[in-house]
């Protein structure tokens, strides 16, 4: 069985003991997280989507870690200008564990 939810402004196919990266989350390692925000639930036949969200659904999930991602460089140039200007960024992050899917 999977679910489909949503966080962080981007949405997510988990299953049970699946790890994911997403935006940071603000709890500390050990902590228990609660996805309500469910698009979608089950598998094959079973399959209960929202409209646009499961009434009910939730997805909980345990916090591994906070962490920062790998540094993306945006460089920018025009030929023969001059112009080049090169920015760095690193997004926080929160590593978790899904743990259980309940439809409700």
């Amino acid at each position: 069985m999977y679910a489909i939810i949503a966080t962080g402004g981007k949405q997510y196919k988990v299953a049970v003991d699946d790890v994911l990266d997403i935006e940071i989350l603000g709890k500390d390692a050990g902590e228990k997280v609660e996805f309500s925000e469910v698009l979608a639930y089950g598998e094959g036949e079973d399959l209960k989507v929202g409209a646009p969200m499961v009434e009910g659904a939730k997805v909980e999930a345990e916090v591994i870690a906070n962490f920062r991602g790998e540094k993306i460089i945006a460089f920018k140039m025009k030929k023969r200008k001059g112009y080049r200007r090169k920015k760095g960024h690193r997004q926080n992050l929160t590593q978790v564990k899904i743990t259980a899917i309940n439809a409700g």
